[in-house]
């Protein structure tokens, strides 16, 4: 979930279209954020939302996935943004090329909604756990990229420490832009910069 303004427009009775993963999104963080995530239930969401119990797991396979539409996103983008890549760069600059392309669509007035309330809400175990999960998914897609641009395999050494470190310096970047506030311009000038930091 992100700052951004619903893009449905009113439907019936003023509510936005009801079986819009925004809606659910809104409706969870609403919830999280007046009682707590795990004083929230998926019921309770989907009722706040005006849908059903069932519509929610369509979108969402655990109340855990719902503060990740955006990551999800751009992981599902990453191997495009990969390839997008100058061919005769190294693996390391590709990869990190590759990252800033990525975070270039995230400006100050699309943060996901989990870097500036995650404490708010009393920073669930469970959150942590969905954040590693895709924390590796986006490895293996980085290393396999490395390992196919190197001509090792995604589980040699190297692509995987390649992997890792480009990974370690976007969650930098991206918890400090997001502590920047309505200033914090766009996310990829942050990934440069972590990119290059000493």
């Amino acid at each position: 979930m992100n700052t951004r303004a619903s893009s449905d427009g009113p439907v019936g009775r003023g509510r936005p279209r009801v079986s819009s993963k925004e809606v659910l999104e809104e409706a969870a963080c609403e919830l999280f954020l007046e009682q707590g995530y795990d004083g929230t239930t998926v019921a309770e969401i989907a009722r706040r939302a005006g849908v059903s119990r069932g519509t929610f797991f369509n979108y969402f396979p655990a109340k855990s996935d719902v503060f990740w539409g955006d990551l999800d996103d751009a992981i599902a983008s990453l191997p495009t943004a990969l390839r997008a890549s100058d061919p005769s760069s190294d693996a390391r600059a590709a990869v990190r090329s590759g990252l800033v392309r990525l975070a270039e669509d995230f400006g100050p007035d699309r943060v996901p909604w989990i870097l500036t309330q995650f404490e708010a809400m009393g920073s669930p175990a469970e959150v942590g756990l969905s954040a590693l999960t895709r924390m590796h998914t986006a490895a293996e897609t980085l290393s396999q990229f490395v390992a196919e641009r190197s001509g090792t395999t995604a589980r040699d050494l190297a692509p995987r420490a390649i992997a890792y470190a480009a990974l370690g310096e976007t969650v930098a970047a991206a918890q400090a832009w997001a502590e920047r506030g309505p200033g914090r311009g766009r996310l990829s000038e942050h990934v440069l910069r972590a990119q290059t930091a000493d």
